[in-house]
């Protein structure tokens, strides 16, 4: 099945539904999801406000479950962050540097290949996204890509937010269009989706002042999508959004997916706290990140994935979110800047069996996949030794 779906899982999950038991109050909602009739606005915030977190985890993990059965899926990755200099200076951002920073830096071509080349024997994917540096326009990217995907033919490249699309298609003077087509034409696989932050300009102005707007966002993955490169989309939640604009975000993703069916996994990651970069944040406790995961997939009846983001999340959160909803954990990943300069405490270092006993742990089957979903292998954990009994010593 594509995207690793069961064979007829709405049917499966009408079932389930009907044969379940539920409150008064969440039968309209549990209707709607047996039918397969998208959540409206109302009903996402009576979820987000409903004092049973674990009625509504039980829920979510019914759906997930009649989609991809136990199954969760995991890829392996290396994240190569390009650059931290940036023309921007976005509030929640501890990641971007001015130029003239002492730890500003920039990979030139050679080292991004001479960084990839450690990794490429054991990673099928580079996840690379960076600051919109003033100097780096086109031409710059597709050599990369040009030189990746030459370089290392079997790594896939999922590369750049939606905002380092805009900026080099301004610096090189061209549409949206052209840069991706010509992106795309040098080894661009896909676009990781980051940069959504929510989608309410009122919201952007205070947080991400000079970013793509809401509109921009979604049109810029609306080309993507028409040129057949798939994206991922995300979700920065827990700085000074309400419950609707989290609800209202998660429609806007749904509707530009019913036009495109270009998004391939939804990836909602909480704002991480640095008093010094975004004071007034309301920030996200375990219990509010469990909420989120369980009520985005039930909103999102069309995005097939749902991701605990375990750089953003850490280990333990994500293996409770496996049972609240997300079907993937991301994957080895290596290294990454962006979120540990966050203040993620996430292990970089972790490999397949590593992520398995995640994913073992949370009572799934952990599947390896490609970036694009269209290849699934299980992974079984190699045998350990079992280890050796030693008597104990006695006193005679």
């Amino acid at each position: 099945m594509a995207d690793g779906e069961q064979p007829n899982w709405q049917a499966n999950l009408t079932s389930l539904l009907r044969e379940g038991s539920w409150p008064v109050e969440l039968t309209e909602i549990v209707d709607k999801l047996a039918n397969n009739i998208p959540l409206n606005l109302e009903d996402g915030k009576f979820l987000f406000n409903y004092s049973d977190l674990d009625l509504i985890g039980h829920l979510a993990s019914i759906v997930k479950n009649a989609r991809f059965g136990n199954k969760v899926f995991f890829n392996v990755n290396v994240h190569i962050n390009q650059t931290n200099i940036c023309t921007l200076a976005c509030k929640f951002c501890a990641f971007r540097r001015g130029r003239r920073a002492e730890d500003a830096y920039q990979l030139e071509i050679e080292e991004y290949i001479e960084d990839l080349s450690n990794y490429s024997n054991y990673v099928d994917e580079v996840h690379s996204v960076g600051g919109l540096h003033p100097e780096w326009g086109i031409e710059h990217y597709t050599e990369l890509f040009s030189r990746t995907r030459k370089e290392f033919p079997h790594v896939h490249i999922k590369a750049l937010t939606a905002v380092e699309v805009k900026h080099i298609s301004k610096l090189s003077n061209l549409s949206i269009r052209e840069t991706l087509s010509r992106l795309k034409n040098s080894g661009l696989g896909s676009l990781p989706g980051g940069g959504a932050e929510i989608l309410d300009d009122d919201i952007r102005e205070v947080i991400c002042r000079g970013k793509e707007s809401s509109d921009e966002y979604l049109e810029i993955h609306r080309t993507a999508h028409s040129l057949g490169i798939p994206t991922n989309c995300t979700m920065l939640y827990g700085t000074i959004e309400s419950i609707e604009h989290r609800v209202m975000h998660m429609i806007k993703l749904r509707e530009l997916q019913n036009e495109t069916a270009g998004f391939q996994c939804f990836v909602p990651y909480p704002f991480l706290p640095d008093d010094s970069r975004l004071p007034e944040a309301q920030l996200a406790t375990g219990t509010e990140v469990l909420r989120v995961i369980a009520i985005s997939r039930l909103m999102l009846n069309n995005i097939p994935h749902i991701k605990a983001y375990r750089m953003n999340l850490g280990d333990e959160i994500s293996e409770l979110a496996l049972q609240f909803g997300a079907d993937d954990i991301d994957g080895t990943v290596q290294k990454e800047s962006i979120m540990h300069l966050a203040g993620s405490t996430a292990p970089l270092d972790h490999d397949k069996a590593q992520l398995a006993k995640i994913v073992s742990n949370s009572g799934s089957v952990p599947i390896q996949r490609n970036t694009t979903y269209t290849s699934f292998v299980e992974f079984i954990p190699p045998t350990v030794p079992e280890r050796r009994s030693l008597r104990m010593a006695t006193g005679d």
